[in-house]
């Protein structure tokens, strides 16, 4: 089965309403320091291709709930870098325009701009990551993904198509990306719902983040002293403090607030599938 209930692990901290998720390859390449699909996805870096995708994913739909959304992706980007190329991301779009099939699409890269046309003519929502406008820490944090500016750039252009957008500002890391919030935000004020996230920490993420940022996570790390199903947070009084202060200043401009696997707050959804028609 290609078409799988959304969050296998049943996690307490998810607030998501109930939906499916489809991953289009195996692997992402945009190699994000902070990447969590390492912990269980070998060779997590390198993109493959699924055999059988597409037939078998047709099968499926025939049979899919239509009621219920298909969310691309969580586990691999449905636009890495050979998605230029291979068009296999495409391909499922079409299959979901001609089942009709309700679509939140969440992507690192602006490739999707080439697809704006089937996108329009779907019951979907696209949404794009944007950790940092500083172009500087962004290549450093997603060394292979496309920049901030150009993702931002083509998420405009799908609301200009009448699209509905959103965007999630993932991870938030204090001394870091936390003081370029409110310009990120600047930047994409013409979304209607943004997600926030701070960062987790596993073995595999705090290794990345100690090797590129050695400085950072001297003073980062002693504040890691919360434990939630294998990731360490940030303690709770200073990651409410970050996610309040993020929902004032989101909610001011009258956009939509969600939080992810915080165990905080999020209106009306913590994902933005309330805006998939």
């Amino acid at each position: 089965m290609y078409i799988r209930p959304f969050d296998p692990w049943k996690s307490k901290l998810c607030t998501c309403p109930f939906k499916y998720t489809l991953n289009p390859y195996t692997g992402c390449d945009h190699a994000c320091v902070y990447c969590y699909i390492t912990s269980y996805i070998p060779k997590a870096f390198k993109v493959r291709t699924k055999e059988g995708l597409l037939p078998s994913l047709e099968r499926e739909l025939r049979k899919f709930d239509k009621r219920f959304i298909i969310a691309m992706s969580y586990s691999s980007d449905p636009y890495p870098t050979v998605e230029e190329k291979l068009g296999v991301t495409r391909k499922v779009l079409e299959l979901f325009k001609r089942y009709d099939v309700r679509c939140l699409l969440l992507t690192k890269s602006n490739i999707f701009e080439r697809d704006i046309d089937i996108l329009s003519e779907l019951r979907c929502a696209v949404g794009i990551t944007v950790t940092t406008v500083d172009e500087r820490k962004a290549s450093l944090l997603e060394p292979n993904a496309p920049s901030p500016r150009d993702r931002i750039k083509a998420l405009k252009k799908a609301k200009k198509a009448g699209i509905p957008v959103y965007a999630r500002i993932d991870p938030i890391i204090p001394f870091y990306t936390w003081e370029d919030f409110e310009k990120t935000l600047k930047a994409l004020n013409f979304v209607s719902h943004i997600t926030v996230s701070t960062l987790k920490l596993r073995p595999d993420i705090g290794a990345r983040m100690r090797a590129k940022f050695p400085e950072l996570m001297r003073k980062l790390e002693p504040l890691y002293t919360e434990r939630y199903e294998g990731y360490y947070y940030l303690k709770r009084d200073l990651r409410f403090t970050i996610l309040q202060r993020a929902r004032e200043l989101i909610e001011r401009r009258g956009i939509t607030f969600g939080s992810c696997r915080e165990g905080y707050y999020s209106y009306p959804t913590c994902d933005g599938s309330h805006l998939v028609p």
